[in-house]
């Protein structure tokens, strides 16, 4: 009889699950991720997707992916590299090995590498059996025929059978790793519920494939990463993603505003999924409408807005750029709008499935005329939900539209989250008009507030409050219509007046050491990634200084001071150098510039190695 497996402790797995499109990986990798966020590690993930509904099968094109971080201690990114590669077929080994650093685990189903598939994939011989993987630790397991054989009683044909085999290198996972199991299998039977031989089908495929960890050979050494548990603050966590996050913020503001929310929307990827998610949520009041086109779907928000509801819109940057003219309006008729851009690549149809932040100065300046709109974008998938609570603040107190910017990474990424309890959420109850606000009893539509700057929210139907609505430009106070040049110049300036007023918190700076030169500053999901990148060039013993920012316009009100503060201002983002431009511009200070437009987000060690250089430079430059 063999000894058992030896038990290894780690303190950090980055995993990669990768095949077809038609192999369930972010299924797989979701379920993965949902029993170790059970089991209290920390985690980051990444699925990666083609954006075709179905990519030729077996081409590189095709290949799909879900990389999962999970480890015992505080963690920022879903990781550079796998640690371990589970490919389903040649072309999924051919797309991500590149990524491996050298001793990686890959494991193979050998059942897909046909001489045809081989060819497909662009391999002239089969890896497994020449030198190709010879730097790496390599386990081919015959995945399909371990599973058609699980599964010769069910019933099932054996292309149904097949296809139960990402279930198989599942349970092998959840063994190698000590993952529990119980959850995937009532997740697998809710979600087959309808049709219970395949849910007891897939069932069985996950246990099969634990046994085989546990019965084969193949395998010497399994491994533990202990739950995370100095991480977690007191109280219940859950996994989220950024969309998840961010619908469930929506349904919080709204009941915390104790209005109804309405989502006005059109599908595009990736914000499909708060339209999905919103949708199961009438029973907070919540009202979804998916219109033909995205001018509609403003339209309607901004009609809901004006009828005293919470309105809200979503999209991607194809969209925003149809909204425009809306928001226009909206700006004009001052009225609460959140507008919510998962930004993706592009431009025009672009990468729908990949992640950019190329949209920052489309938010800012992408309307005719003078039409200032707030910024802000969330900084990882849980802080979303945050962010959304924080955009109703600014629209429902100021009267405005609000633009949230969030992006492919962070909506379909997850980490850990703590459910907040409803006493510490923000009281967003706003006031509306219900009286004539004028001595002589008419109703005076523009009458401001005098430190907000925010006109009273007037809902249709209530007496004595008639007053126009429309495009062109308003009198100020009465709300009738004017042509008069001066009126104009007073209107646009208070609505600007009005966006530069908005309270934000001043930035905070985390700077370890007190005497660093360099100061790394980021906006949005670059917040892991250069968070990752600056521990790392402390443990190395460099001096670093880190901020980020959430509010983009208006900007806090001691950035400027904080750039001045330091010798050197870097700023990384996933685009051409939008934000640096802007801090150039507004504050004058040499802003240096490090861009990244892949689709993917940085990876931290690359970026430790930017932000290395530019401190040395800056210190050589001062010394000089």
């Amino acid at each position: 009889m063999s000894a058992p497996p030896a038990v290894k402790q780690l303190d950090r797995v980055v995993i990669r699950f990768a095949g077809d499109s038609g192999d369930g990986m972010q299924l797989t990798g979701d379920q993965f991720t949902a029993r170790s966020a059970g089991f209290g590690n920390d985690l980051s993930t990444l699925p990666n997707f083609p954006a075709e509904i179905r990519a030729p099968a077996g081409t590189l094109p095709g290949v799909s992916s879900f990389q999962l971080h999970f480890a015992d201690h505080d963690i920022l990114t879903p990781g550079d590299a796998p640690d371990v590669l589970v490919a389903m077929n040649p072309a999924a080994l051919k797309a991500n090995l590149a990524d491996l650093p050298r001793g990686a685990e890959i494991i193979v189903d050998t059942d897909a590498f046909s001489r045809r598939a081989l060819t497909k994939a662009g391999w002239s011989a089969s890896p497994l059996e020449d030198s190709t993987l010879e730097a790496y630790r390599v386990h081919p397991v015959a995945l399909t025929t371990l599973t058609v054989e699980a599964l010769k009683d069910s019933g099932l044909a054996r292309k149904d059978a097949e296809r139960a085999k990402n279930m198989f290198a599942l349970g092998l996972l959840s063994w190698m790793y000590h993952r529990p199991t119980e959850g995937t299998e009532s997740f697998l039977r809710a979600k087959f519920a309808r049709r219970p031989e395949l849910a007891e089908a897939n069932v069985t495929a996950l246990r099969a494939g634990w046994n085989y960890g546990e019965t084969t050979e193949s395998f010497a050494v399994s491994y533990e990463v202990a739950p995370a548990e100095r991480v977690f603050s007191p109280g219940r966590h859950r996994n989220i993603s950024g969309n998840l996050a961010l619908a469930l913020g929506l349904v919080a503001a709204a009941e915390r505003a104790a209005l109804p929310l309405f989502l006005g929307s059109y599908p595009i990827t990736p914000a499909s999924d708060i339209l999905h998610e919103l949708s199961k949520h009438k029973n907070f009041g919540v009202r979804t409408f998916q219109a033909e086109d995205e001018i509609a779907g403003i339209g309607a928000a901004l009609g809901a807005a004006f009828g005293g509801s919470l309105g809200v819109t979503t999209t991607s940057g194809p969209g925003m750029a149809l909204k425009s003219e809306t928001i226009g309006l909206a700006v004009s008729l001052e009225l609460p709008l959140l507008v919510i851009d998962i930004q993706r690549g592009g431009p025009s149809t672009g990468l729908p499935t990949k992640t950019e932040q190329a949209d920052l100065l489309q938010a800012m300046f992408g309307r005719n005329g003078e039409a200032p709109v707030p910024v802000l974008a969330p900084a990882t998938p849980a802080d979303c939900f945050d962010a959304a609570l924080d955009a109703a603040r600014i629209a429902l107190t100021y009267r405005t539209p609000v633009l949230l910017l969030s992006d492919g990474y962070l909506a379909n990424g997850s980490e850990p989250w703590r459910i907040p309890e409803v006493s510490e959420l923000p009281d967003l109850r706003v006031e509306f008009a219900t009286a004539p606000n004028r001595p002589d009893g008419s109703f005076h539509p523009y009458l401001r507030d005098p430190e907000t700057l925010a006109r009273p929210w007037a809902v249709p139907g209530t007496p004595g409050l008639e007053h126009r609505i429309g495009g062109i430009e308003k009198e100020d106070g009465t709300g009738n219509i004017s042509y008069d040049p001066a009126n104009h110049d007073r209107m646009v300036r208070l609505r600007q007046a009005k966006v530069d007023g908005i309270a934000v918190p001043d930035v905070e700076v985390d700077d370890p050491s007190g005497d660093a030169r360099l100061l790394v500053l980021g906006w949005g999901s670059t917040y892991g990634p250069i968070t990752a990148a600056a521990r790392r060039v402390r443990a190395s013993g460099g001096r670093v200084a880190t901020t980020h920012l959430r509010h983009l316009t208006p900007f806090p009100a001691n950035l400027g001071a904080v750039l001045d503060g330091y010798d050197r201002v870097l700023v990384p983002e996933m685009n051409l150098g939008q934000l640096a431009l802007l801090l150039r511009a507004r504050f004058l200070v040499d802003v240096r510039s490090h861009t990244q437009v892949s689709g993917m987000p940085f990876k931290a060690a690359a970026l430790a190695a930017v932000i290395e250089e530019h401190a040395r430079d800056t210190e050589a430059t001062v010394a000089h």
